[in-house]
């Protein structure tokens, strides 16, 4: 079985491929529980952002993972496979748990260092395992993953310099309109994105703030922590006429706002400037609207370019966290590796103590039977001690081999050292044990 990460990111795609790409919490399930029922599929997860979708597996091989989403996606969503090679990676083994470690640490987002995709990381950990489709392997993982996240925050200051995805929108809106304050803005869906951009725009002075949200209670909770009036979809023309600036964050799967309602909307305000910033994946606005006079419209991607501001400073910060995220990937990796040897050296310590108990036992019926329960007790306490001794540092040094180059050689050399049975071995260490004891070495 390999260790298997699957995705198409902002890096490699563009924000037309990855909204294709995008799934929503219940689709996640759906997605989940359609590719562990593939052929050689035994866990998997899905990690679902606006910049990411991607897939952890252990399978039996990288192949495996890639027909069982392509699959998916062409009953599900219509998509054309091969459409998608030229955006997707494929990372194996180590470089899989390297991958999903940088995600959780913020150094393989479009902002270096935001935290808010550690979130992310928990939520899709917290999914697979509600739905079954994690096992130790995949625990294992998550869990280091969000560690090693953790870690980065605390002991660098990667995430000093503000550079999230809302601080950049309100940045973007600054440097366009110079002073915030006086701006009227219209807020369009009331999630932690939204949130997030509001408590920006506060704190740059503005105060006049429209709100629309899918459900009142949301928008409600918005209004109590910042201000701002709530209206419904049906006002969106009339407050596209009040607004200066239009930050818009739905989960809705098609386009919210179309050219037509913005044309009219222009017309009414005398073509004052209205600037748009779409931060939604699947996008909320009609890229058509960026041809009308005086409209402006930024979609996520175009956040990148004032990104660069900040971004010096937070590769430095990198440096030191790649350092963190290559010893957690050691250590995980390390545990990984034992994973194959667990059964061997449950084996040796049943083997042990069988032998302990069966001559035990011999003596339990000739000298030992004139001790006193108490001190036959004690004498069974003392030979489980001195077996455990005598296992303690063979088992630490099967561990140890285990994840060195040749790891199958050693445990092969377990196997046949203490009669152990072959068939615990893996399938390499089987091989191994077969030429070793031939009289064949294949490193030769």
């Amino acid at each position: 079985m390999d260790l298997v990460a699957l995705g198409v990111n902002h890096k490699t795609a563009p924000v037309e491929i990855r909204e294709q790409l995008a799934f929503s919490e219940k689709q996640v399930k759906q997605v989940l529980q359609g590719l562990i029922q593939g052929d050689g599929l035994k866990e998997c997860a899905v990690l679902s952002t606006c910049n990411r979708t991607e897939v952890y597996a252990l399978a039996a091989g990288a192949e495996k993972v890639q027909s069982a989403f392509a699959g998916y996606l062409k009953v599900n969503r219509g998509l054309d496979p091969a459409g998608l090679r030229n955006f997707t990676y494929v990372y194996t083994g180590r470089e899989a748990a390297r991958h999903l470690f940088r995600v959780a640490a913020g150094l393989d987002s479009m902002i270096l260092g935001e935290t808010q995709i550690l979130g992310q990381v928990k939520k899709a950990y917290e999914q697979a395992a509600a739905c079954g489709t994690l096992d130790k392997v995949l625990h294992a993982l998550f869990r280091r993953a969000l560690e090693c996240g953790k870690r980065v925050h605390s002991e660098t200051e990667i995430n000093q310099n503000s550079a999230s995805v809302s601080y950049t929108a309100v940045k973007l809106a600054q440097d366009v309109f110079g002073q915030l304050a006086g701006c009227s803005v219209l807020v369009i869906g009331a999630g932690k994105m939204s949130e997030l951009t509001l408590q920006h725009l506060h704190t740059h002075g503005c105060r006049e703030m429209l709100i629309i949200n899918r459900t009142r209670e949301r928008a409600e909770a918005l209004v109590a922590l910042f201000g701002g009036k709530i209206f419904d979809y049906k006002s969106m023309g009339d407050c596209l006429v009040k607004a200066d600036i239009v930050i818009s964050s739905t989960g809705s799967p098609h386009f919210i706002i179309k050219k037509p309602l913005v044309a009219a909307a222009m017309r009414a305000r005398k073509n004052r400037p209205l600037f748009f910033i779409d931060i939604a994946v699947p996008r909320d606005v009609d890229p058509a609207v960026n041809d009308l006079y005086n409209v402006y419209l930024y979609d996520i991607d175009d956040l990148q370019a004032v990104v660069d501001a900040n971004i010096k400073e937070r590769e430095r910060e990198a440096r030191k966290a790649e350092l963190i995220i290559d010893q957690e990937v050691d250590e995980y990796c390390f545990w990984y590796k034992t994973l194959n040897v667990v059964p061997l050296i449950a084996a040796l310590r049943q083997k042990a103590e069988k032998i302990r108990q069966e001559e035990l036992a011999k003596m339990v019926g000739g000298c030992l039977s004139r001790l006193s329960p108490k001190e036959q007790k004690a004498v069974d306490n003392l030979t489980r001690l001195i077996v455990n001794r005598i296992l303690r540092e063979p088992v630490l040094k099967i561990k140890e081999f285990a994840a060195e180059e040749r790891s199958e050689v050693y445990a092969a050399s377990l196997c046949h050292l203490f009669d152990l049975d072959e068939d615990l071995l893996p399938k390499e260490e089987k091989l191994a044990a077969i030429m070793l004891f031939n009289g064949k070495n294949r490193y030769d």
